[in-house]
């Protein structure tokens, strides 16, 4: 999908983007954004890029592994402004600064940063392969790419289980609360088409990440990939 199009999609459901987040997951998306950032915690990274931040919960959550500062980006101002509201709130705006950006287009110099991460977004890039070559260049040699996303469980029955929610109860329940019936029928046609597991540990090669692991939550729910450059 066209990155215009992306973007008016979130735009359009920033005010319910955390609730519905929380809601429709039950919860557990704090317990897969705290599991994926503590993958992290043994390379200490000082300096972090949160690319698609949304609203700043994995920046967020990234302020587990003390760096001196998180820099998110998205192309969604009306996210960038409830996460700046959410961070002012908390106080945690010193500590993390958000600001408009494209993945695919990222305005940092090269080897800028220790990290680079992203949660539920990469599925979002208009050009996926681009991203990832993006997130490389202004990381450091050394430094590490983290990717938390969904993915399609392999076991039969959770596996049908699950395909029924996404498909149905899910869309259902985010078009009323956010009274965006596309957009809830866009996020699992974008999971359905993601390339997870060995497809996307492939990629992460081709782009020129190393040492790549990845950590299945959730009975296959979602997946953490980490890989160095």
């Amino acid at each position: 999908m066209h990155k215009v199009e992306i973007r008016r999609i979130f735009d359009s459901i920033a005010y319910r983007y955390d609730l519905l987040n929380h809601l429709l997951s039950g919860g557990i998306d704090f317990y897969w954004r705290r599991a994926a950032i503590e993958s992290l915690a043994s390379r200490k990274p000082k300096l972090i890029l949160d690319v698609a931040t949304g609203t700043g919960d994995f920046a967020i959550a990234a302020l587990r592994l003390n760096p001196a500062e998180v820099i998110g980006v998205d192309i969604s101002i009306p996210m960038l402004e409830c996460g700046k509201r959410k961070l002012a709130v908390r106080n945690l705006d010193s500590k993390i600064r958000l600001e408009t950006g494209e993945a695919e287009h990222l305005q940092f110099p090269d080897n800028r940063f220790d990290a680079a991460i992203v949660a539920f977004g990469a599925r979002n890039f208009e050009n996926l392969e681009g991203g990832l070559t993006e997130m490389r260049r202004v990381v450091k040699p050394g430094g590490s790419i983290l990717v938390l996303e969904f993915s399609r469980p392999r076991g039969f029955l959770f596996k049908q289980l699950y395909f029924f929610y996404f498909r149905n109860i899910l869309p259902l329940i985010g078009g009323i609360v956010s009274k965006e019936k596309d957009a809830y029928r866009y996020l699992p046609d974008t999971v359905m088409k993601f390339p997870d597991g060995d497809d996307f540990v492939t990629i992460l090669r081709k782009v020129g990440f190393n040492s790549i692991t990845r950590r299945l939550l959730t009975f296959g729910v979602a997946t953490i990939y980490c890989g160095e450059k």
